[in-house]
């Protein structure tokens, strides 16, 4: 099976290299995984790359994000050391699952990057047909790889997509996250979520965590995996070293600040 506007990265034109961000646990002190974020082979921002993305092109950039992703973790030693490896992809970008992987699987099949420490992350910046992103999400699954929903309780992605289907991870909006310390109705809606994701064997991420209030907060909620600027901003090309809230580090049995 093979599909003709997404067999490789080319047709994308702007040269791309990846950040990293960790996404932390914070009861081992240990960073659970990397998120990879697009930027500039120059180092300009996501905004100036997604500014050239087109409905023409846009299956290009996201086989090309895959591959620089795979290449860039599989470099730095993520598998080896125990971190896994988030990569965001476009649902309107995939044609049909099983097709448009193969330059994915050819990827970490040539830098030796297990498929299981691969998740598959995604923002529904657009309206998608629900059977469709099912289809990517249950295929991906069957592949070996996991699968986690961004910004949930921002954008289409909500309660409607977790009755069919349960990804491995779902990551909180950063705007629930922000002030959260200050914020009583934030605290009720985040408690909430947390344990409804809990009862469905989901991982809830707390991303967007800057200040140590939000994170006292969030570790008070039981809130076990977090990312944000309070422990690392992202890195171009390589991964940033990880600053631990201080209980972080009690709480790991002290192992956690020698990362």
């Amino acid at each position: 099976m093979s599909c003709v506007a997404c067999r490789d990265g080319n047709g994308f034109d702007l040269p791309i290299t990846m950040a990293f961000q960790p996404i932390v646990d914070v009861t081992t002190g240990l960073v659970f995984a990397q998120e990879a974020l697009v930027r500039g082979a120059g180092g300009e921002g996501a905004g100036v790359v997604m500014a050239q993305v087109s409905s023409e092109n846009r299956y290009a950039f996201d086989q090309l994000c895959r591959t620089t992703a795979i290449e860039l973790a599989s470099g730095l030693g993520l598998a080896e050391d125990g971190e896994s490896l988030s990569i965001n992809f476009l649902p309107n970008a995939v044609y049909e699952p099983r097709a448009c992987i193969r330059v994915t699987l050819a990827a970490a099949m040539r830098t030796g990057f297990p498929l299981d420490r691969i998740i598959f992350e995604f923002t529904e910046n657009e309206a998608i047909d629900t059977n469709h992103l099912l289809n990517i999400l249950r295929s991906y699954r069957a592949m070996g790889f996991r699968t986690a929903i961004d910004d949930f309780g921002a954008g289409f992605a909500g309660l409607g997509l977790l009755t069919k289907f349960q990804p491995d991870i779902v990551k909180l909006d950063m705007d629930l996250i922000r002030g959260i310390d200050r914020d009583t109705v934030k605290q009720v809606v985040v408690r909430n979520t947390l344990a409804m994701l809990r009862d469905l064997g989901i991982r809830p991420v707390c991303e967007g965590v800057e200040t140590a209030d939000e994170y006292a907060v969030l570790l008070d909620l039981g809130v076990e995996l977090m990312q944000g600027y309070l422990f690392a901003s992202p890195a171009l090309a390589q991964r940033p070293r990880v600053a631990w809230p201080e209980s972080a580090v009690s709480l790991a049995g002290g192992g956690a600040g020698a990362l």
